[in-house]
């Protein structure tokens, strides 16, 4: 009707489906793109885990090029990207779900990684899912260094921030500065060495004898999303060498 009123209502007609048709085109791609980002991010995450090996078999010998390994093994462990399911956050014992589990050769006392930090251990493993303690447990500990060459002590959960750990028993002769790095120790059978944790900050001394040093992880456990799973290939000899002793 406005249309056959006249050529003024007929330009005020096509102009207003212009507009309507614009607003059905842009939502319809905003939609597409939305549901093509979790591609994307599937994609990234593949990719930052081949990048991870290849600067692992890097670091091990500088002067050589190797092939990237199919099985995923660098320096006795074996690297597994992984998605998280679910992650509880917000208790005393908190846990993640993984969406990879015996069927892709995951083993319970696995570790869980990030190019930021070490995540949790594997505590229960089905066929295509992982259960995972996370780092934001009382019940855990991680054996880190200050510095690459520097003290170590365990590393454990502040038990209230997201992005916060404590660092124990460092010796009081030990020199260290704010803004210092801390890493994996090397020393635990599930954690390759050298991944970085946080940064050392606030210092008070325990008992006259150690200090114990605030940490700002540079993991959030608030935006955790895509993990690797690292096994170490020779983690049960050695836990049979030690329980024989």
């Amino acid at each position: 009707m406005l249309r056959n009123n006249g050529s003024l209502q007929n330009i005020w007609f096509s102009k207003g489906m212009q507009a309507i048709s614009g607003t059905v085109w842009g939502s319809t791609q905003n939609i597409k793109h939305y549901f093509s980002l979790k591609k994307r991010n599937d994609a990234l995450a593949e990719e930052n885990h081949r990048l991870r090996l290849k600067i692992a078999e890097l670091s091990a010998d500088a002067e050589q090029m190797p092939e990237l390994p199919e099985d995923g093994i660098v320096e006795g462990f074996r690297y597994i990207p992984a998605t998280i399911v679910k992650i509880s956050n917000n208790t005393a014992h908190n846990y993640i779900i993984i969406g990879k589990g015996s069927d892709d050769g995951v083993s319970k006392g696995s570790g869980v990684i990030t190019s930021q930090g070490a995540i949790g251990v594997i505590d229960a493993v089905a066929r295509r899912h992982s259960y995972a303690r996370s780092f934001r447990n009382h019940e855990m500990s991680i054996s880190a260094r200050l510095g690459k060459r520097g003290a170590v002590g365990p590393m454990s959960w502040d038990g209230f921030s997201s992005t916060r750990a404590i660092l124990r028993e460092i010796p009081l002769h030990v020199v260290f500065e704010k803004g210092d790095t801390v890493y994996t120790s090397g020393y635990s059978s599930i954690f390759p060495p050298d991944i970085p944790l946080g940064t050392a900050g606030e210092a008070k001394i325990v008992n006259g004898a150690t200090y114990d040093i605030d940490i700002s992880l540079f993991e959030d456990f608030g935006a955790l999303r895509y993990v690797t799973i690292v096994e170490n290939i020779g983690r049960e000899e050695i836990e049979e060498l030690e329980d024989a002793l």
